[in-house]
């Protein structure tokens, strides 16, 4: 589910603008003064690792952006998510039996783990606001706050 960038409804997936702004001076690129980036390449670098996100979210020019706080946010949220899963996970494999017959469910979450964040990457470079569906709900009301 995709969402436009300027106003934040629903717009068609592969559509970064709804039709209201689709051609408008608000839905083309801004340019970027000398040593800053654009809102896209900052939403992308906030799924990097957690730090980015946090840096994002205090960093001047770029927590004023709904886009990049929105992608902030959910990278922290996501992160959160993997780190207790994991956790869960790990106390469940100290049962003998069971530690056996969860190795392959480990292996497999933690695919789909990296399979979301490469979706996630490449949808934020896009200029996407592509939402997951608990954590994009809690990512998008602390952006809109």
């Amino acid at each position: 589910m995709a969402f436009c960038t300027v106003c934040g409804a629903q717009t068609a997936d592969g559509s970064s603008v709804c039709p209201a702004h689709a051609g408008t001076a608000a839905a083309q690129p801004v340019a970027v003064a000398a040593g800053g980036m654009t809102d896209n390449v900052a939403g992308m670098l906030a799924y990097v690792t957690f730090i980015p996100a946090i840096i994002f979210l205090v960093i001047e020019p770029y927590n004023k952006s709904r886009f990049v706080r929105f992608h902030a946010f959910q990278s922290i949220f996501l992160a959160v998510a993997m780190v207790a899963i994991s956790v869960a996970l790990a106390v469940l494999s100290f049962i003998p039996v069971l530690g056996l017959m969860l190795l392959p469910l480990h292996f497999l979450i933690w695919l789909g783990f990296f399979a979301l964040w490469i979706i996630l990457l490449l949808k934020a470079n896009q200029g996407q606001m592509w939402k997951l569906p608990l954590i994009g709900d809690m990512a998008e009301k602390q952006a809109n706050a």
